[in-house]
């Protein structure tokens, strides 16, 4: 979180449909911390218009710079727009995602404030140690795989455990993620999610499963996203869209 954004504003009104048409007005920062804008929703009939449009955004909030893969964005956004049209989502200003097409060397996880249309959080995110070394490679739900799980997560209460402040996830995805939970998928902190790490393996250290996050930003990143908001984990994985659910009822 030590790069710095040139800040921008630029106005952006869009028109997305859910069942109910919705204009977003998109205001534009450029931080490495920072500001982005975000969505909604389209039916099936629109869904091209409503792509299109994130694309859009995409672009003109150069996120490509910051790594973040399109195919992730696209896709996060459409998953969080179905969970909150379904009232999952008690915390529906926030849209985190974290992006595994990236290696852990790399900022990969998004935080992003939906009502202001921000980016506020980029930073480092660990993946399961079976799930690869620089990059996360390998998924799986299975307990005791120590990997890595694709797809939408609610975020859920937090608890100071081993790991001091932790956050639950709740896995939305059957058979993709839904056994978080039992296999205690919780975010919380790390001393190996750390530039020293990077520089003395040539990556991040890795975890049980769980996405850990670097001390500095654990208990602000928690505080911002807990008690109901969207997580979307997303990665290198050819059969994870056609196995989702929450991506086949948003398209």
């Amino acid at each position: 979180m030590k790069n710095t954004f040139k800040k921008r504003l630029l106005s952006l009104p869009l028109l997305f449909i859910f069942l109910l048409s919705m204009t977003f007005v998109f205001t534009r920062f450029r931080p490495a911390n920072a500001p982005v804008k975000t969505l909604v929703s389209s039916s099936k009939t629109v869904n091209s218009t409503a792509e299109m449009a994130g694309l859009q955004i995409y672009d003109s909030l150069q996120l490509q710079d910051l790594g973040l893969s399109k195919q992730a964005f696209i896709e996060g956004i459409k998953g969080y727009n179905y969970l909150r049209s379904t009232g999952k989502l008690n915390n529906d200003n926030v849209l985190s995602i974290v992006d595994f097409s990236m290696p852990s060397t790399e900022k990969r996880l998004f935080v992003f404030d939906m009502e202001n249309l921000k980016l506020l959080f980029n930073t480092y995110v660990a993946h399961g140690r079976n799930s690869g070394k620089e990059y996360a490679e390998n998924f799986s739900n299975v307990p005791e795989s120590n990997m890595s799980s694709l797809g939408f997560y609610i975020t859920k209460q937090t608890y100071n455990g081993e790991h001091g402040l932790s956050l639950k996830l709740e896995g939305e995805e059957k058979g993709i993620n839904d056994n978080a939970e039992s296999r205690a998928i919780v975010i919380h902190c790390a001393d190996y999610v750390s530039e020293k790490t990077i520089k003395a393996l040539g990556y991040i250290g890795r975890s049980l499963g769980c996405p850990a996050l670097p001390k500095k930003y654990t208990k602000p990143i928690i505080e911002t996203i807990k008690d109901g908001s969207c997580l979307f984990v997303y990665g290198n994985s050819s059969s994870y869209p056609s196995k989702s659910e929450i991506l086949q009822l948003a398209s």
